[in-house]
Order: structure tokens, then sequence, then C-alpha cells
């Protein structure tokens, strides 16, 4: 079957095995799969002579379930999530935690978001949050897009921030408008606020060096908030500043917990509600309904559909194109 690697710093189609079916888990032919552009592009620049597989969701049809496998049939529609099972390939090998079914009505295109919403749903949940709570989010990509929506979804005062004008533009056509292209906004508008200056926390979705943004974001907290790391940035912290606020800074691990838990995903051994209120398998059951619900659109970030033969031009445009392109999707 064709599958997408990352070697030797380029993304090439090649031919792999087949993946088997285990139980607990379900065989799924793709429909269609999202790239993750800060994940995967920064594994495509770094990977040598050896292939790693790219991607982590998609969307596809259930064509065998193994022993222990209730929850879907063969026929059925499902969004799946997480490495090393779900990647862009034509069949999928995947544990029945990280499988959704999706009603009749839900696009695979939307559906196939499933893994970056549940990254996007844990990173506001280690925020901590209550209902009326201002969250500063940073990074305006296909991530920070999906996070703000959430966001606004669930009742949370929402600012937002990203240096280019064109993806402020994209969030504020789904309903936002406290979205700003410069640090001097964003902070003028946090100060506005006379009954709490400054942020309950700040959700950092953009990649790279962190050490000035990290520290200009302790100035937008209020005392005692707190900053979640989502994106693939390092953490340089002024102490100084983090002790003027007694500020707290967590970084959010994937889609949840059970994530890298071979009892959770390979054997199938859930959570106890009681215990774990949200796993990763219940983190992307919100964002399905979510979307099922209406309460977030994602169809209008999608940048572009291609042939998962054509899977390194779709990189390239993230490189060339960065102003335009947020969401791209392969097809099979």
């Amino acid at each position: 079957m064709r599958a997408v690697v990352a070697i030797n710093g380029e993304a090439e189609v090649r031919q792999v095995p087949e993946p088997v079916v285990e139980p607990n888990s379900i065989l799924v032919r793709t429909i269609c799969s999202a790239i993750s552009p800060g994940t995967e592009i920064e594994m495509k620049k770094r990977a040598g002579a050896t292939p790693v597989s790219l991607g982590y969701s998609a969307v596809g049809t259930v064509l065998q379930t193994g022993e222990g496998v209730t929850h879907v049939r063969p026929g059925d529609r499902v969004a799946c999530y997480g490495a090393p099972y779900v990647k862009h390939a034509e069949l999928l090998a995947v544990p029945k935690a990280l499988a959704v079914p999706l009603p009749d009505f839900l696009s695979a295109e939307e559906a196939a978001f499933v893994g970056l919403g549940a990254i996007a749903i844990h990173g506001l949940r280690q925020a901590e949050l209550q209902f009326g709570s201002k969250v500063a989010v940073v990074g305006l990509g296909i991530l920070g897009q999906l996070t703000c929506q959430i966001a606004e979804a669930a009742g949370y005062r929402v600012y937002a921030l990203d240096l280019l004008e064109e993806r402020c533009s994209m969030l504020r056509r789904s309903g936002l408008q406290a979205v700003f292209a410069s640090y001097e906004e964003l902070e003028a508008s946090l100060r506005t606020d006379y009954l709490v200056e400054g942020a309950d926390a700040v959700v950092l979705c953009a990649s790279g060096g962190g050490a000035e943004l990290l520290n200009r974001s302790l100035g937008w907290l209020r005392d005692r908030g707190r900053i979640v790391i989502v994106g693939d940035m390092h953490a340089e912290l002024s102490r100084e500043l983090m002790f003027a606020k007694e500020a707290e800074l967590r970084i959010a691990r994937a889609g949840g917990p059970g994530r890298y838990d071979a009892g959770y995903e390979q054997d199938g051994v859930d959570y106890p509600v009681g215990f774990v209120r949200w796993t990763e398998g219940r983190n992307m059951y919100e964002y399905i309904r979510l979307l099922g619900e209406r309460k977030i659109d994602v169809l209008p970030l999608i940048s572009m559909k291609l042939p998962v033969d054509r899977a390194g031009e779709a990189y390239e445009w993230y490189l060339r194109a960065p102003k335009e392109t947020l969401g791209v999707l392969l097809t099979y």
C-alpha cells in the first residue's frame, strides 16, 4: 500500500506492508488524512536515511474489526488519531480507543482534523478555565484557529494573536472579534477590563524559539495565571517574571490522558470516568460533537486537498505560501 514517509529531509510516497488487525483494533481504508504542519514539517526536516512515517489524523471506512471491538462495524466511517497507528497511508490498523464513529451528515474532510481537534481541546483543559474566563491564544495556524473556535464555543472570552493579518482575518470570519496582528493591540485589549486586568491563561499554539514570546506572555497574565504550551517551542522563562505573578507553566501532551500508554491504546483498557473524565478518546468524541452541532466550522480552514501521490507538494505549500495555507488534506 502507499504511505507517506520522511527521508533525508524530503517527503516521499512509498510502498509499505499492509497492517494486520489485532484484538481491540480495527482495519480502516483511508478516505482522507490531515497534515499537522507544525509537527510534520519539523519531522521531515530532521529525517535521515531511515524512513519515518508522517501523519496522525484521518478519516476512513472500517473494513474489519478485531476481537473486543463493539462500538463500530464494517462499513462505518470513523475519525482516527494517534501515531504510529494513524498516518498518511491507504490502510490503517487503529486501536479501538482512537477511532470515533461519524454521523452520516458529517463530512470526512472536517472530521479528518480530529487529531488536531483533540489536541486543541486538551490544551484548553490544561488551562483549567471556567465559563467567562479570559484566554489569549497565540499562533493562528490550523491548531490555533481550532483552539479559538473551541474556546468560544465553551463560553470563554477569547483574545487571539498572530502576526500574519491574513490568519487574523480568517478567524474574524468565523465570528470572533478580539483578534490582533500586533502585541501592542493584544496588550491594550487585555487591559480594558476593569474587573480583571490580564488573561486567566495564555495558550501558545506557535512553534519555534520561545524565550521572547514566553516571557512576554507572562506580562499578559493576571496574578497567578497560567501559560499552556501546545505548539512545538522551547521553554525558557524569566524566574523574576514568573515570581512576580506566581504564574504556572504547563505543557499539553498531545490529545489527552491515554496518549503513549500501551495499556490504554493497544490493550483497550479505558480509564474509569470517575478518575479520568477526559481521555484522548473522549476528547476526540467531543471534537466530533462540536462539529455535528455546528458549534465550530472547520471547512473554511481547509486550504486545499491533494491526492496522496502529491504529498511532497502539500508540504511545500506551507513553506511557499504560509499566509494562504492553513488546513491541507491528502485524499486516497
